[in-house]
Order: structure tokens, then sequence, then C-alpha cells
């Protein structure tokens, strides 16, 4: 801000946040209105949401070992939950804030250099690897190996 100009200072809304950066949902259920206000049915409520994030979670946790999206299943679950429960939408704000930040130094011209360095070296190694095997061994498709 220039203290010489005669402009105002923009007013920042402490409920909206800094301009242009979308604010942050309160914490609290999501559930719709007519269950909030029954206890039974907001209770049964909160037992399916958080057996169907169960369900989604170990999914995820199954396919960290095979194949499929482990990770962004196990996410997909937490996000489930995070709609009724407080301790997983910080969880979620949380791991959106190490990602955020983890983009941001990947996208730093030094980290760059240094990933696309390291990458190089590690594809000529796979290459000399690969290229040895083959002097020494030769090359035989699978459908004529003799057993």
């Amino acid at each position: 801000m220039n203290t010489g100009s005669n402009e105002p200072a923009e007013a920042v809304d402490p409920v909206a946040g800094v301009k242009g950066v979308k604010p942050e949902q309160p914490l609290g259920s999501r559930a719709p209105e007519f269950i909030q206000a029954r206890r039974a049915l907001h209770l049964s409520w909160q037992v399916g949401v958080f057996v169907v994030g169960l369900a989604v979670v170990v999914a995820g946790i199954i396919m960290l070992p095979l194949p499929g999206p482990g990770w962004l299943v196990i996410f997909g679950g937490m996000a489930i939950w995070a709609t009724e429960f407080v301790w997983a939408q910080l969880v979620l704000r949380w791991t959106k804030r190490k990602v955020t930040e983890a983009a941001q130094r990947a996208l730093d011209p030094k980290v760059r250099r240094r990933n696309i360095i390291l990458t190089t070296v590690g594809l000529v190694i796979i290459a000399v690897l690969v290229g040895v095997y083959v002097w020494k061994f030769g090359i035989t498709m699978p459908w004529k190996i003799k057993e």
C-alpha cells in the first residue's frame, strides 16, 4: 500500500477471507436440516456415513498392494467421512495444505531442474543395466523359451 495515496485500504471480510481466495467451509455436519433436527435420525445418519466411509477406506487399503488407485480411494473415503465428522474435515484440510505446499515446491525452478537431472540419471542407469543384460543373455521371446 502506498502511504502517500488517498485511496482507502482494501477491507478484507474475515468470513470471506482474502480477496480471490475461496473461504474454507465451516466445520460440522453437512446432513440435511430435517435429519439434524431429529437426534435418532442424525445418529443413524452418522453411523451410515461412517460405515460407507469405512468400506471405501478399507477398499483403498486393499488396493495399495493390489492394482488400483489405493490412495485416491482412501482420500475418497476420508471425504465421505468429512461430510459428517469434524476430525475428518481437519485431516482433509491438513492434507490439502500439504499437497498444495508440495506442488508449490515442485514448481520451483531449482527443484524442477534437480528432478529432471535425477530422472535422466536414473533412466541412463536403467538403460545401461538393460544393455548389459541383453549383451550377456541376449533377447529371447517368451514364446520361444525352451523348457
